[in-house]
């Protein structure tokens, strides 16, 4: 199990559970179409942002399989995107992480920062055996950042899915608890 009730310093990022302070930083990167391009949703309304917060301000643990640790990614006190972690399988010690950043801070780091800071909890505190991230093959950006952390790409599904309207594929990428403890990130 995982509980995170204090904020996560990495060398220039919090990460911590959302707060209803966080609305309005929020808004700004979820509201728009060039972020929720590949995302499930659309981009945020103000309602549905408000919404979506109170649900993230929950997700702030993995106590069994199936649950969801959300958290914003804040620079200098701004929340900039978040991560999170999904609990897949305690039999089979899955999981499965993803992150969102408002454009203006991509290029810089950050979400590998917050990506390998999630990638850690999951090997190190929840021992996983194996973590994936997916992401649209169009979303170059997001493919080169988990090739990056050395994680191996395993499938590209091509039109596997009905997403937004259209045939959509998905790439899948996978590390190991082994390849995490040969990695330039493991700390134990």
């Amino acid at each position: 199990m995982i509980e995170i009730s204090s904020p996560i310093a990495t060398e220039r990022l919090v990460l911590r559970p959302f707060t209803e302070h966080d609305e309005a930083d929020m808004f700004e990167f979820e509201s728009r179409p060039d972020v929720a391009r590949y995302l499930f949703n659309e981009p945020r309304t103000r309602e549905n942002n408000a919404e979506e917060l109170g649900v993230r301000q929950k997700q702030t643990a993995l106590r069994a399989e199936g649950d969801t640790l959300m958290l914003a990614v804040v620079l200098d006190g701004k929340a900039i995107g978040y991560t999170l972690l999904i609990w897949l399988s305690e039999t089979n010690q899955q999981g499965e992480f993803g992150y969102v950043l408002h454009p203006e801070y991509h290029g810089k780091g950050y979400a590998s920062e917050a990506a390998v800071e999630m990638l850690r909890l999951g090997f190190e505190e929840l021992k996983l055996h194996r973590i994936i991230g997916r992401c649209d093959p169009r979303n170059t950006g997001s493919a080169h950042l988990m090739e990056r952390l050395g994680m191996r790409k395993e499938a590209h599904f091509i039109e596997s899915e009905i997403f937004k309207g259209e045939w959509g594929g998905e790439l899948h990428y996978a590390m190991l608890a082994s390849e995490w403890r040969d990695s330039r990130w493991a700390t134990r």
